[in-house]
């Protein structure tokens, strides 16, 4: 009796334990089917002659959110390889690496945060009546809608700010700022968030825009242990604009 009594004990732990691995593997299944649903989307618009600093400062910050929360895909007129610049280069002789667009404007899927570079490439996206459809549609969409340097003058240019804040590079501020007088322009800010709108300075302002975003959306733990991990000293104050004339 006490070894028939003792076997049927053996068979209902493994039983129980057999019963329990499967819920945890279930729950743990639907816990990575919640996480990958609720991923959101960051779509980086190039354009030929785009700033390399410009798309991977704040794309170094954005990926170490984890690709579980945070996914960063390339769009640009066309899909394929796009050549970066220096205001070195001849306009349309760009020398900068090259990086692969995912998608062209037409097949690009939905975003919920929507950036643009700027870059010696920019005085051809202020006529480029494509590239305003596009970041107007797409921006009607995203939850945020972010520029680094001279993009928010391509923005602005297709009168995605008009009436709201934003700033650009201080070092061609007369210049950009032209392409929106409906933009109300802060000539002294690192970035400028305006609700959906933030809008850096030149090149290395845009990452601590994408920090300033990260801690907006993920929180500032994970803002901050981004930028410790990455050995970034943060300038956490929008108004600390060294730059500005």
């Amino acid at each position: 009796m006490a070894f028939q009594y003792g076997y049927r004990r053996a068979i209902a732990a493994i039983v129980l334990a057999l019963f329990s691995a499967a819920g945890y593997q279930a729950a743990a299944q639907d816990r990575s089917g919640t996480e990958q649903n609720s991923a959101k989307t960051l779509g980086v618009v190039l354009y030929p002659g785009f700033e390399v600093l410009d798309v991977f400062g704040p794309v170094e910050m954005f990926i170490s959110v984890g690709a579980e929360r945070l996914r960063v895909i390339m769009i640009a007129e066309e899909a394929g390889p796009v050549a970066s610049g220096t205001m070195s280069d001849k306009a349309g002789n760009w020398s900068g690496p090259k990086v692969v667009a995912d998608y062209g404007f037409a097949d690009a899927p939905h975003v919920d945060i929507l950036m643009i570079p700027g870059g010696a490439g920019t005085i051809k996206q202020l006529t480029n009546t494509a590239c305003h459809e596009f970041l107007k549609q797409r921006s009607d969409a995203a939850e945020l809608v972010l520029s680094v340097c001279s993009g928010s003058a391509i923005l602005a240019k297709a009168g995605i700010l008009d009436g709201h804040k934003a700033t650009c590079n201080k070092e061609f501020y007369s210049l950009l700022i032209s392409n929106g007088p409906k933009v109300e322009w802060q000539s002294k800010a690192r970035w400028v968030e305006d609700g959906k709108f933030v809008t850096s300075s030149g090149v290395s302002a845009g990452i601590d825009m994408a920090l300033a975003v990260i801690a907006r959306v993920y929180g500032e733990q994970t803002a901050d242990g981004i930028a410790k991990g990455t050995e970034y000293t943060w300038s956490k104050d929008p108004a600390n604009d060294p730059f500005a004339k």
